[in-house]
C-alpha cells in the first residue's frame, strides 16, 4: 500500500516537463513583450523626434533667410541605384530612402551637396542647398578661398526696372529675329547665287550665326532647368573635335568678345558683394574636354570643397568671360584652371580683354597631356601627381600659398609675301615649332579627329604620339629644312644647321611633357644666359629628326642651341607644318614675327625654399597695402612683377 501512495518517476517527469515549459513560455512571453514595447516606445520617439526636427529646420529656414537675404539655392538632382541608399534619409520626408518599395530602383541624389531624396519628393524640396546650408557655419580650413553665402546677392528685377527690361529684352528680341530672318534669306540668295556661278578659288561663305545662337540658348535653357532643381540627365560627350583645336575655334570669335562680355552681364543671377578684405575667393574654370577627361569628377568634387557658384564648366557656348564678369568686382580673388596649356591660354586671353587693373593671378591644375606650363609652375605633370600630394584638399592649400609669378606672353603674326596678314595674331605663352615636331602634333590632331575615343587618358595619349612620331622616323621629308626657312632674330641673320629637320622657340622650360631643352646648368660655359619665363626674351633651338626628339624625351640627346632674342622673323618657302602651344596647322609659304605682347601673373606652388615662402608672404603684404589705401592696384601689379623677376 506504501508503494502505491508514492508517485512515480513517470510523473514527477510530467510534472517537472509541464512546470518548465510554463517558466519557458513565460520569460519567452516577457521577452517578446518586452522588446516590443521597447520598440515601439522608441520608434514613437523617434517619430516625435523627427517631427519636431522638421518642423524646427521648416521655422529655422524661413527666419534664417529672411535674416541673412541669402539666395535660395535649388538642389541639382541625379539618378542613383537604390544599392547606394543604405542608411540613408530623404531631405523632405526624413524616412528611409531604401525601403523594400524601392530595392532595385532609383534615388535622387544632389551633385553638389550629396543630400538624397524618394523620386516623388524631390520636385518638393526646400531650396536649400550647400549655399544656404553653409551660412552661419565655420567655412573650415579653406575659409579665405571659400565665397561665402553671405556675400552672394540674387539680382531681382521687379517693378518699373522689371517692366523697363521686360520691353527691353523684347525689343532685343524682336530685333534679333529680324536680323535671323534676313541674315537666313540673304545666305539662300547666296547660295542660289553660288549654284549658278562658279565659286572663285581660295573663298568660303562665313558660317552662320544662327545654328550657334539656337544651340547656345537651347544649353541655356537646359542650364535653366538644371538650376531650378529638376532633374539633369548628363550624357557623355562624343564630339571628335580636339580640345585645342575647339579652344582655337573659340578663340576666332575675340572681335566679339567685348559682345560676349556685356551678353554675360546682362544675364546674370547673383552678385557678390561685401566680401571681406581677408578673404581671397577662388574662380574655377573646368574643361573637362582636356586630355585626362576627368572633367565631370573635378567639377563635382571641387563643389563640395567650395561653393558652387565658384565652379564654371568650360564648354562650347560658355567661356570665362561668365565667371570672370560675376567676379569682377571682387578683391583679390584667383583663377584655378583645370585642364590642359590650350586650356590656361583661353583664360589668360579672357582675362586680358577684361582689363583689369590688377589681374587676377592664375593656378593650374594639370588635367592635358603634356602640362608644361604646369610643370614649370611646380603644379605637376598630371592629375596622378595630385593624388600623391593629397587630392584636391591639398591643391587648394596650396593655391592660398602659392607665390604670384609672371610669365611672358608673346604675340605672333603671320604675313604673306607681301606685307598682309594671313590670319588673325596668335598668343604664344610655352613655345613656338617649326618642322618635325609640329609634324607629330599634325598628326596627332588628325588621329584625334577620326578617333575621338582613343583620347581617353594622359597615358594613352603619350602613347599615341610616341606611336606617331616613330613613324616619322625613317620619313625625310625634311631634308631640304635648312634652305626652306630664313631665321632672323634682332636684326640679325642666324645660320639653321644642315643636319636640322625643325626648329622651337621656347619661353619656358618645359617641353614634350617635361624636357629641358635650354639646359640652364649649361650657360655658365658658354655666352649664352640662363633662361626665364619673365625675361621678355625667346630661346632658338633645333631638332635633327624624330630620333633625336625621341632621345630627347629619354633624356639622352640634348637640342642645339642657336641664339636668344627679344624680336625673331621666320620666314618659310614651302608649305610646312607649324604649331603654337601644342596647337598644329599646316602653313603656306609666309613670314612669321615674334614680338613680346604682355605678362601675365600666374601662382607657382610653394617649394621648401625660403625664397619662394618670401614670395608667397611679400604678396600678402602687398594685398593687404592695397586694402587700407597704402597703395594703389596699378602700384601692386608692379611690385608683384618686380619681385617675381627677382626672386622666382
Amino acid at each position: 500500500m506504501h508503494r502505491m501512495a508514492l508517485p512515480s518517476w513517470s510523473d514527477i517527469s510530467a510534472y517537472l516537463s509541464e512546470y518548465w515549459s510554463v517558466v519557458a513560455a513565460t520569460v519567452i512571453f516577457a521577452l517578446v513583450g518586452g522588446v516590443t514595447i521597447y520598440y515601439t516606445i522608441n520608434q514613437l520617439n523617434k517619430n516625435i523626434s523627427l517631427s519636431l526636427m522638421k518642423a524646427i529646420r521648416a521655422r529655422a529656414k524661413k527666419y534664417k533667410k529672411l535674416k541673412d537675404k541669402v539666395p535660395a539655392a535649388s538642389h541639382i538632382w541625379r539618378k542613383e541605384p537604390g544599392s547606394r541608399s543604405k542608411g540613408l534619409k530623404c531631405c523632405v520626408c526624413l524616412k528611409s530612402v531604401s525601403p523594400p518599395q524601392y530595392l532595385g530602383g532609383t534615388i535622387h541624389q544632389c551633385d553638389i551637396c550629396g543630400a538624397t531624396a524618394h523620386p516623388s519628393c524631390s520636385g518638393n524640396a526646400h531650396k536649400d542647398c550647400k549655399c544656404v546650408s553653409m551660412v552661419g557655419l565655420d567655412l573650415g580650413p579653406l575659409k579665405r578661398l571659400i565665397l561665402s553665402p553671405l556675400c552672394v546677392k540674387e539680382l531681382h528685377r521687379t517693378g518699373a526696372t522689371g517692366l523697363f527690361s521686360s520691353i527691353t529684352s523684347g525689343a532685343n528680341e524682336l530685333a534679333s529675329t529680324v536680323r535671323e530672318t534676313i541674315r537666313i534669306r540673304s545666305k539662300r540668295y547666296k547660295k542660289n547665287i553660288g549654284s549658278s556661278q562658279p565659286e572663285s578659288p581660295g573663298t568660303a561663305e562665313p558660317q552662320s550665326d544662327t545654328d550657334g545662337d539656337s544651340e547656345g540658348s537651347n544649353n541655356t535653357a537646359k542650364r535653366d532647368d538644371h538650376v531650378n532643381g529638376k532633374l539633369h540627365e548628363v550624357h557623355q560627350s562624343t564630339e571628335s573635335e580636339k580640345d585645342k583645336q575647339f579652344i582655337a575655334d573659340t578663340a576666332t570669335s575675340r572681335p566679339n568678345g567685348q559682345h560676349e562680355m556685356s551678353h554675360a552681364q546682362n544675364n546674370q543671377k547673383y552678385e557678390i558683394v561685401d566680401v571681406p578684405s581677408d578673404s581671397r575667393p577662388l574662380l574655377v574654370f573646368i574643361n573637362k574636354r582636356s586630355g585626362a577627361q576627368s572633367g565631370d569628377s573635378l567639377r563635382q568634387r571641387l563643389q563640395i570643397l567650395l561653393n558652387p557658384l565658384q565652379v564654371f564648366e568650360l564648354g562650347k557656348h560658355q567661356g570665362p568671360e561668365v565667371g570672370l564678369s560675376l567676379f569682377r568686382k571682387v578683391p583679390h580673388f584667383k583663377i584655378l584652371v583645370c585642364g590642359g596649356d590650350g586650356t590656361a591660354g583661353w583664360v589668360l586671353d579672357a582675362i586680358e580683354k577684361q582689363k583689369f587693373e590688377a589681374p587676377p593671378p592664375v593656378a593650374i591644375l594639370p588635367a592635358g597631356t603634356g602640362n608644361d606650363l604646369a610643370r614649370v609652375l611646380s603644379w605637376g605633370g598630371g592629375l596622378g601627381v595630385v593624388e600623391k600630394r593629397g587630392g584636391l584638399f591639398s591643391v587648394l592649400k596650396d593655391v592660398e600659398h602659392a607665390a604670384v609669378t609672371v610669365l611672358d606672353r608673346w604675340k605672333i603674326t603671320i604675313k604673306d609675301n607681301q606685307g598682309k596678314l594671313m590670319s588673325s595674331p596668335k598668343f604664344m605663352n610655352n613655345y613656338f615649332g617649326v618642322g618635325c615636331d609640329a609634324k607629330v602634333a599634325l598628326d596627332i590632331h588628325n588621329l584625334r579627329e577620326e578617333n575621338p575615343e582613343r583620347f581617353y587618358s594622359q597615358f594613352m595619349n603619350k602613347v599615341l604620339y610616341a606611336k606617331e612620331g616613330a613613324k616619322n622616323i625613317m620619313d625625310n621629308m625634311f631634308y631640304y629644312f635648312p634652305w626652306e626657312v630664313k631665321l632672323e632674330i634682332d636684326g640679325s641673320n642666324i645660320e639653321i644647321p644642315q643636319d636640322a629637320e625643325g626648329i622651337l622657340v621656347a619661353n619656358i622650360r618645359s617641353y614634350m611633357g617635361g624636357v629641358d631643352l635650354w639646359k640652364n646648368e649649361d650657360s655658365v660655359s658658354d655666352t649664352f644666359q640662363p633662361q626665364s619665363m619673365h625675361d621678355k626674351t625667346l630661346e632658338v633651338v633645333s631638332f635633327t629628326g624624330m630620333l633625336h626628339l625621341g632621345r630627347l624625351q629619354v633624356g639622352l640627346s640634348r637640342a642645339q642651341r642657336l641664339a636668344q632674342g627679344h624680336h625673331i622673323k621666320i620666314e618659310i618657302t614651302t608649305p610646312m607644318p607649324i604649331q603654337v602651344d601644342g596647337e598644329p596647322w599646316s602653313q603656306e609659304p609666309c613670314t612669321i614675327e615674334v614680338s613680346h605682347h604682355a605678362q601675365a601673373f600666374m601662382l607657382k606652388r610653394v617649394s621648401e625654399e625660403p625664397i619662394s615662402h618670401a614670395a608667397s608672404i611679400m604678396a600678402d603684404i602687398l594685398e593687404n597695402a592695397e586694402n587700407s589705401g597704402t597703395i594703389s592696384a596699378s602700384q601692386k601689379s608692379a611690385l608683384l612683377q618686380e619681385i617675381a623677376s627677382r626672386l622666382l
